[in-house]
């Protein structure tokens, strides 16, 4: 009898990078949480996610490594199953330990979570996914949840578009010769063991917070960019360094409201608002209107477009495609250093509201999300909303907190309720 050849993927031009990138002491790892009105049952979670399996074959795969580039294929080993949470989350990848497995499902009291290897698939893509388990899972509890308004439709097999690279589909001609790579405040504290996983929550009513934003003029993810990047002059201020640099922050930018695309694999591009302390000192105001006007400027599509595009040239280089991935792993590690972490002071990400049917709202209280630790000790800020609570979190391995405590501390100032919560002791 012949034997069964499995499928297997090529990984996308981001999630190259991150299989790159990882090893025990680090790995990109993310993580969204439901906390549901009612206390989680753990047998009926594991029974939708066994349920999902043949829907989402990209988030059930293992990475190999080739001679040339890192690849996806099927996942035969037991599980993933369902675990008590922990309390530090985000922990990095160990494959052999978690055979194989690039997703992790926890479960605490009336919390669903799930911890994604950046390599399978970014916060669109994974939303979906989350969005789709929690829905099963309700249906395995005896609710009634239909398929649509973003729930997939287990009974239908994978289209082939969810698993496309929509960076090599949306290729451009040009690459962009316009990022800065100028070194940025770096805003790094004093290391934790390993693995210590700081994190800190804070829950703002989002009526209050749009009208905040608006009363500015601006978006909420503007507003909160600006926020940070005041508590960021004024801290590297206070620290007096010999050297003043910029403070700069990454925004994640999702590709799919630009380039139409279903996949639920990584399509996201970043930008770069920053203010340079060096030209002078700046009002909140003066800050809000930088920043509002840098992201009018820089996120339209043709500028989004030359920004990938680089990076995809690169991989697809012939002669580069001929060098073997353990010569290869070495540059890309040292451009990730250069482009993705000297460049930026910390990295705030907003994957906007998180929406569900009608059927499902009361059954969810609230919506979490973690970015996972750093390449250095420093914090990373994420926030996400469901109804009209907004969560905002800071999470990283260093032992200070002033970036998370002045920010919040300038959200109260500001007129706006703030509820805190963390994992420190």
């Amino acid at each position: 009898m012949a034997k069964k050849v499995k499928q297997w993927y090529t990984l996308d031009n981001a999630g190259v990078l991150y299989a790159a990138l990882q090893r025990r002491e680090y790995s990109a790892i993310y993580r969204f949480s439901a906390v549901m009105t009612e206390k989680v049952d753990a047998a009926a979670l594991q029974r939708a996610i066994d349920r999902l399996r043949p829907r989402f074959p990209g988030f059930f795969s293992c990475i190999k490594m080739g001679l040339f580039w890192y690849y996806l294929e099927p996942n035969d080993a037991p599980g993933p199953f369902v675990r008590p949470d922990v309390a530090d989350p985000c922990r990095p990848m160990d494959f052999k330990e978690e055979h194989g497995w690039l997703v992790r499902f926890f479960v605490y009291d009336r919390r669903i979570s799930i911890e994604v290897f950046h390599a399978l698939s970014d916060g669109g893509g994974a939303i979906v996914f989350f969005r789709t388990l929690l829905a099963e899972y309700l249906r395995q509890l005896g609710h009634t949840i239909p398929v649509g308004s973003g729930i997939c439709d287990l009974s239908e097999p994978p289209p082939r578009e969810e698993m496309e690279d929509a960076y090599a589909r949306y290729v451009g001609p040009r690459k962009a010769y316009i990022r800065s790579s100028a070194k940025a405040y770096p805003n790094v504290g004093t290391p934790e063991p390993y693995y210590t996983f700081h994190v800190t929550m804070g829950f703002v009513p989002v009526d209050a917070l749009k009208a905040k934003a608006k009363s500015y003029g601006v978006s909420i993810t503007e507003y909160l960019s600006a926020v940070l990047l005041w508590v960021l002059i004024e801290k590297q201020r206070r620290e007096n360094p010999r050297r003043t640099l910029p403070v700069a922050l990454a925004v994640p930018i999702n590709l799919r409201a630009y380039f139409p695309s279903r996949t639920l694999r990584n399509f996201i591009s970043t930008v770069r608002p920053s203010i340079d302390p060096r030209w002078g000192e700046y009002t909140f105001e003066e800050i809000l209107q930088q920043v509002r006007h840098y992201m009018q400027l820089h996120i339209h599509r043709q500028e989004l477009r030359a920004e990938f595009t680089g990076n995809v040239r690169f991989q697809t280089h012939p002669l580069l495609k001929k060098v073997p991935i353990v010569l290869k792993n070495p540059a890309m590690i040292f451009s990730y250093w250069a482009a993705g972490v000297r460049p930026y002071t910390m990295t705030y990400t907003n994957p906007g509201p998180f929406r569900v049917p009608r059927e499902m709202e009361r059954h969810i209280h609230h919506m979490e999300v973690i970015l996972g630790q750093a390449t250095q000790p420093k914090p990373n800020c994420a926030t996400i909303s469901y109804g009209n609570i907004m969560e905002i979190t800071f999470a990283g391995t260093q032992k200070e907190t002033d970036t998370e405590r002045d920010f919040f501390r300038f959200l109260v100032q500001q007129g706006l309720p703030v509820k805190i919560e963390s994992n420190r002791v």
